[in-house]
């Protein structure tokens, strides 16, 4: 499938020292709650770009705790060399994959990404890796192969928001089969040219930019291709608020907050705020997965 979106170039990326400062910017908002990511394919005119220090200093990653520097404080705890991945389920070649195994014969590629939290601030990463699809052909996804369901490393020894009640870990979370056959969907293993940081996900994380940040979980270690869909964190915890879909829709607000506008990371705490867009900037490759489903209720 051909993209249609135009791409970003390096002219769009949010550059490393605004990443980092992003805690002021966000202090400043009220930080809402859960985490971002990154999207691609949108003209993005005069928006500053972002930094590399902003991404991989003020993140969310609850397996570290729930404060927006947890991640890049206790992250580095986490061992992430070995990993292996299971792949089970549906699949011609089920088993339990070392992480090097399973990239060999990728075509890893540079995608730059716009990224909507569902906190309503945005921001342009440069992501380094893989279509998922890729990994789904190499294993054999079998026919009655409906979704594919994701889980993060849980390691309470290494990972110490664990210990915390916030969420029934480990992170899940879902992706219908054709959306994660998507070419824009991604595995991705680094970010700006550099091996990813554990605190974004290392050592291999998805991206989805049409959706939400927080369906693009981080350091996986278990994909399972299945026929009804999975249960999925944040839907668990709060159906009302986190659907299992979770596109950006600027016409479906959060219960708490409305998703109408964002701020751009870097623009400063006074920063105008720009409109969001559908799917993020997306629409015009990906609305046509969900032509006849009403997202007001499949949000």
């Amino acid at each position: 499938m051909a993209i249609k979106t135009p791409k970003l170039s390096w002219a769009d990326v949010t550059p490393e020292s605004v990443f980092v400062n992003r805690r002021q910017i966000l202090a400043g908002m009220g930080a809402l709650s859960l985490g971002g990511i990154a999207g691609r394919g949108v003209a993005q005119g005069d928006l500053e770009p972002n930094s590399y220090e902003d991404i991989t200093s003020y993140n969310n990653f609850y397996e570290f705790g729930t404060g927006k520097e947890d991640p890049a404080r206790y992250a580095s705890a986490m061992t992430t060399d070995p990993w292996s991945i299971e792949i089970d389920g549906l699949v011609d070649a089920p088993g339990t994959y070392d992480f090097a195994e399973l990239v060999t014969g990728m075509t890893m590629e540079e995608r730059i990404y716009r990224f909507r939290c569902v906190e309503a601030w945005s921001m342009v990463i440069p992501w380094n890796g893989f279509e998922l699809a890729q990994l789904l052909d190499k294993v054999g996804v079998q026919s009655g192969a409906k979704y594919v369901a994701f889980e993060t490393l849980y390691r309470p020894e290494e990972m110490r928001g664990t210990r915390s009640p916030v969420i029934d870990w480990p992170y899940r979370e879902g992706l219908r089969l054709d959306e994660a056959m998507h070419p824009l969907t991604i595995m991705a293993t680094g970010l700006y040219g550099k091996p990813m940081p554990n605190q974004n996900g290392a050592p291999i994380r998805l991206v989805v930019p049409w959706k939400y940040g927080f369906k693009s979980i981080k350091s996986i270690v278990k994909i399972s291709l299945v026929a009804e869909e999975p249960k999925t964190s944040w839907n668990m915890i709060a159906p009302n608020e986190y659907g299992f879909y979770s596109n950006v829709n600027p016409a479906v607000d959060h219960p708490r907050w409305s998703q109408a506008t964002e701020r751009m990371v870097g623009g400063g705490l006074f920063a105008s705020r720009q409109d969001t867009l559908m799917f993020n900037g997306y629409e015009e490759d990906v609305a046509a997965l969900y032509d006849g489903m009403d997202l007001q209720k499949s949000f």
